[in-house]
């Protein structure tokens, strides 16, 4: 079974993305990687403005190093093209492995549509991906689509699941695989783990950790979803766990927890974009 596997580069799920792109090339029919800076949405300048006039302060760290650092870092990296599969760009390591690639601007137009079904992909895997499939656009794939979230859900829907996480009193981290709908993290659940991370992990941290160990349960749940119909459960969807907002944010810092550190930033100098 073949799929067309969406993401957006960045730091929580660059190198998780990429081992699995490198370890099942055959697999992999078309990558459709995200432009997060759209032209149509105004481009860089214009998308950084919106942030800032939604989002606290306090929180522009974690948006810094989980997208902007890695594409300075990316400057450095084409003058010396060293380093393995994770610290490659994943255009560059789709290019030398003869993956196509789409970038992608609007998922649901039926430019995109047909780009991303033109190569037999079977099944459609959203994995750190940041646009809403429509049901159309899922309804062409023959096996419908998946998604990997950073979370157990229905618990901490939406984008930044492990910072929601880490304003509970006792945090649960988790990875959950799921079944693609219109609807944000609201499919059926195929598979999920709990991951054990101390608190005092950052959200980027947990981010990057959860990615990875969602790689053998994505493993399982394309195997299963290949031998035929899996098992799917159903569960009450929870509240929509969006940008923290303010309070959120002076929450975290009283509870002595972080969205994103100096080891982050580290990290996403070695992990061009």
């Amino acid at each position: 079974m073949r799929i067309a596997l969406l993401t957006l580069e960045g730091l929580a799920a660059a190198a998780a993305v990429r081992r699995f792109v490198v370890s099942h090339p055959e697999r992999i029919a078309v990558v459709g990687l995200s432009n997060a800076f759209r032209g149509a949405h105004g481009g860089m300048i214009s998308q950084v403005w919106r942030y800032l006039s939604r989002t606290p302060l306090s929180f522009l760290p974690y948006l810094a190093i989980n997208f902007m650092v890695p594409r300075v870092s990316r400057l450095v990296w084409a003058l010396h093209r060293r380093g393995g599969p994770e610290r490659t760009p994943l255009d560059v390591t789709c290019a030398r492995l003869g993956i196509p690639v789409v970038r992608i601007d609007d998922v649901n137009a039926p430019v995109t549509q047909r780009a991303l079904t033109a190569h037999g992909a079977a099944l459609a895997v959203s994995f750190h991906f940041d646009k809403i499939l429509s049901a159309e656009t899922i309804g062409l794939f023959p096996q419908g689509g998946i998604n990997v979230h950073a979370g157990l859900l229905p618990l901490h829907r939406g984008p930044v699941p492990t910072l929601h996480a880490l304003l509970d009193d006792a945090p649960r981290f988790g990875v959950t695989v799921h079944r693609l709908s219109p609807r944000i993290d609201a499919g059926a659940i195929l598979a999920q783990t709990a991951l054990d991370l101390p608190p005092s992990t950052s959200a980027l941290a947990a981010a990057m950790a959860l990615h990875h160990a969602a790689l053998p349960l994505l493993e399982q749940t394309l195997a299963a979803i290949g031998r035929g119909p899996v098992e799917e459960r159903v569960v009450e969807i929870a509240r929509y766990c969006g940008f923290p907002t303010r309070p959120q944010m002076r929450a975290l810092s009283r509870r002595g927890r972080r969205a994103a550190d100096r080891h982050d930033f580290v990290a996403a100098l070695g992990t061009p974009v």
